[in-house]
């Protein structure tokens, strides 16, 4: 256990954002998975666009790295435009 009042604040505020980042990259996880799994073009035009801003704002955070959120963006569009 923490020795110090600061400790024990610093311990309570990191469970918050840990358990913060693991819902941001749930959302990111199903995100991407829905722009894979879609059957048509538009659909997946539409999918892309969402998951695109969720990726940015995640890079924004610095929840993910501006790196991986690039790499998905990249990997994703490739798969919808040889659709």
């Amino acid at each position: 256990m923490a020795n110090y009042a600061s400790s024990i604040r610093r311990i309570r505020r990191s469970e918050k954002s840990r358990v913060r980042n693991q819902q941001y990259r749930s959302r990111m996880k199903t995100a991407i998975k829905g722009v894979l799994a879609s059957e048509n073009k538009e659909d997946a035009m539409s999918r892309l666009k969402t998951t695109v801003s969720l990726l940015d704002k995640m890079a924004i955070k610095r929840i993910i790295h501006k790196n991986k959120a690039s790499n998905q963006k990249s990997r994703l569009s490739l798969f919808v435009n040889n659709m």
